[in-house]
């Protein structure tokens, strides 16, 4: 037998203390800061598999972009086919496990929960030949509004708005079947890669176009409506947060602002509150407006003189503030 190799003496002063780390651990998770589901232990969704559904929607809406690339005109609706199914069903076990954290399938039997994910994924489905109507006119809008665009293929490869309202537009979806994790984690995986958040909630009409997009911020009850632009950096923002008599915010309040039609917002505009941007608008770079303007307007920074002073306008322009 081969000789053991000596082991070092014991070292106290080496040890990590693993006994008292872990039970103040379980002190934190289990007395002090508990940040568990109040029924204990529950599944939670997976980031990977969701980007997996996500991807394979993608593939199922665009496959001649972004399936396999050896796809022909005989092959292609296999391919959808095919997608599609490992895709559903991967949804299923998702929803699955987020419809659990709702409130009211806390003590709904698994059985019961497992046939709502199914006719939810199964609705869903039935809405992506719509969904992908929606994005085409978001690409569309796309090539029309840069005279950058070369072709469509670009700007499903290379534009980060389009990437952005792909994950938006179903995400929303599953927002109004009533799965709100999994629309939440859907959009925040596209805010991860290419800096824009849109909460899944907003309402967002089609041909919308985000140009550059960094940064662009539009919160959960924001209704945008037909042929809206927006550039890098604009928030669509709350300009308060009411709190009930508990002290915690309410939730679901209208607090975010309504874009009308053929709006046009430059880069690093802010726009707060509940107020209305009537329609043909053009809102300037970097302006902060906190009050509804009416349709047609042109709104853009005032002019500073000296004493700190802004003129007022002198073209006829609405001047946000």
């Amino acid at each position: 037998m081969p000789n053991k190799l000596p082991q070092p003496p014991h070292d106290p002063s080496r040890e990590w203390g693993l006994a008292d780390i872990v039970a103040g651990l379980r002190a934190s998770r289990e007395e002090l800061h508990r940040t568990r589901h109040p029924l204990g232990i529950r599944e939670l969704p997976s980031r990977d598999a969701i980007i997996k559904i996500v991807n394979g929607l993608r593939s199922a809406l665009f496959p001649t972009h972004y399936g396999a690339p050896d796809l022909t005109d005989e092959s292609v609706d296999y391919y959808v086919g095919n997608t599609l199914e490992s895709t559903l069903r991967l949804l299923h076990e998702q929803m699955r496990r987020a419809l659990r954290f709702l409130p009211e399938h806390r003590d709904t039997s698994d059985a019961e929960l497992s046939k709502r994910a199914f006719d939810i994924a199964r609705e869903f489905g039935a809405q992506l030949p719509g969904i992908r109507a929606l994005l085409v006119s978001d690409i569309q809008a796309a090539f029309t509004g840069d005279p950058a665009a070369q072709h469509i293929t670009e700007i499903l490869l290379c534009y980060p708005g389009v990437w952005a309202m792909t994950h938006h537009r179903l995400a929303h979806a599953l927002h109004r079947l009533g799965v709100p994790l999994l629309a939440r984690f859907i959009n925040e995986i596209a805010h991860s890669a290419t800096g824009i958040d849109i909460h899944p909630g907003a309402n967002i009409g089609p041909s919308f176009f985000i140009d550059h997009g960094t940064g662009v911020v539009i919160g959960e009850t924001a209704i945008i409506g037909e042929r809206v632009r927006v550039y890098q950096a604009v928030t669509l923002g709350a300009k308060s947060f009411p709190s009930g008599s508990d002290g915690a915010l309410v939730k679901g309040n209208a607090r975010h602002p309504v874009v009308e039609d053929d709006v046009v917002i430059y880069a690093g505009a802010t726009i707060l509150g509940r107020v209305t941007i009537g329609r043909g608008s053009v809102i300037g770079g970097n302006v902060w407006l906190t009050h509804s303007v009416p349709p047609g307007s042109n709104v853009s920074q005032g002019k500073v003189r000296e004493g700190s002073r802004t003129e007022p306008p002198d073209n006829g322009h609405v001047y946000g503030a």
